[in-house]
């Protein structure tokens, strides 16, 4: 075992505990995203029941999805903030992991629509005990010359979780009831809300055994954890971190317009379910393999370059989208976003870590995290709501977003690396 840890972090070239936070998020991950499948199955089953409050199913379905999207992002600022003047990381994610696993169980008795809306809202704030915690633990174990390397392989194993989930989450309720050795029968609903809170369980432990507070955090504990929007040094009109906030808004927004236009998307390029989950899954396997070699570049040749181009290539990546008429293409189109997603989430987070201050981890890369959240949620609303206007509408919105935050990404955020590289171009010697 010693020697495939070994192994793995001489792969990585990241902290042994940077290492462990991943496959805890990993582990976390697939569990958090069985239950993206799990839930619409389990709701319309009718299994639960009781009041609708005038709400479709359909309509029912999205509130409990989205509100841990929105619950997440709102609370992630405070959780960031009282992780910095607390000077602690890890007894916030176990916080967290533990409210992952217990809200896991509940559904198993969960009996009413209104019940599954509080147990995923509880999920929701447990998640963004972890999030803050996990970036600024990362952000604190690394160092100027490897934070985009360490960014990248965190957010590697974690979107494999997030990207796991979802393929065995379906056959696992389809292939139910499960006979065990001893004891009653399981369902395939109980057994994929097991396996949940079995993978909450497994990250709780890992954190647990293998993480370690860095002995700085504790002592820069209480620094100033404000937000600030415009740019104190008074060089441009907006702070760095809020702009890159901003951008981080613009392109979850962007890339996650796609989600839920799936009957409009299937019709329109005379496809089934299948290719629309392979055009689905392209924008995550782009990320899963570029991540990490971005992350590392942008140690060597700087943040700004990934973030602007990642920016300006999201635009006609998300443009084309609107304007397509076959299943091969916007796969491509799709893996061209999950290209511009790493070229820019890594480096971002890199670059205000190398802003944030002793102490202030939580705090700053909260306002990225918080962001990116927002966006994931606003972007099928978005979709929903412009698809009407024609097919192309929602795309046009999103590549438009796309170059809003390129412009404020090249006017208002400046290279925090001291000397970078040239980047080389194909062909030079």
């Amino acid at each position: 075992m010693q020697t495939f840890v070994r192994r793995l972090l001489d792969q990585f070239a990241v902290d042994r505990r940077v290492l462990a936070l991943a496959f805890a998020r990993m582990a976390d991950g697939i569990g958090n995203s069985f239950l993206i499948i799990v839930i619409p199955l389990y709701v319309a089953s009718g299994t639960v029941g009781g009041r609708t409050f005038g709400l479709e199913e359909s309509m029912l379905i999205g509130i409990i999805l989205s509100l841990f999207g929105f619950l997440n992002s709102s609370f992630q600022p405070a959780t960031g903030r009282l992780s910095d003047r607390f000077g602690r990381r890890k007894p916030f994610i176990l916080i967290g992991l533990a409210g992952l696993a217990v809200t896991n169980v509940a559904y198993v008795f969960a009996e009413t629509y209104l019940s599954l809306v509080v147990i995923r809202g509880l999920q929701g704030v447990s998640v963004a005990f972890i999030i803050p915690a996990s970036i600024a633990l990362v952000n604190e174990l690394a160092t100027t010359q490897d934070r985009g390397g360490n960014m990248g392989v965190y957010n590697t194993f974690r979107l494999v979780g997030f990207g796991a989930g979802p393929i065995v989450a379906g056959a696992v309720v389809n292939l139910g009831p499960y006979a065990l050795p001893v004891g009653p029968t399981i369902g395939g609903f109980d057994a994929a809300f097991a396996i949940a809170a079995i993978t909450a369980v497994t990250s709780y432990l890992l954190v647990t055994v293998l993480i370690t507070d860095p002995e700085a955090t504790r002592a820069n504990a209480g620094a100033d954890l404000s937000i600030p929007i415009r740019d104190r040094s008074g060089s441009n009109l907006l702070d760095p971190i809020f702009t890159l906030g901003v951008a981080s808004l613009f392109m979850a927004t962007a890339i996650a317009l796609f989600a839920t236009i799936q009957p409009q998307v299937n019709a329109r390029l005379e496809q089934g379910s299948t290719w629309f989950g392979l055009q689905f899954a392209a924008f995550i396997l782009a990320q899963i393999i570029l991540q990490t070699p971005i992350g590392r570049a942008c140690d060597r040749y700087g943040r700004r370059p990934f973030i602007l181009g990642g920016m300006l290539l999201l635009a006609p990546a998300t443009l084309v989208q609107g304007f397509i008429t076959t299943s091969e293409l916007m796969f491509v189109a799709r893996l061209l976003q999950g290209v511009a997603g790493a070229m820019v989430f890594a480096p971002s987070l890199a670059l205000a870590g190398d802003l944030a201050g002793e102490g202030e981890s939580g705090s700053k890369l909260s306002v990225l995290t918080m962001a990116f959240g927002f966006g994931i949620a606003i972007g099928p609303l978005s979709s929903g709501a412009l698809i009407g206007y024609g097919f192309a509408a929602p795309f046009v919105f999103g590549s438009t977003l796309a170059v809003l935050g390129a412009a404020l990404v090249s006017t208002q955020v400046e290279e925090t690396l001291e000397t970078t590289r040239p980047i080389p171009v194909v062909g030079d010697d």
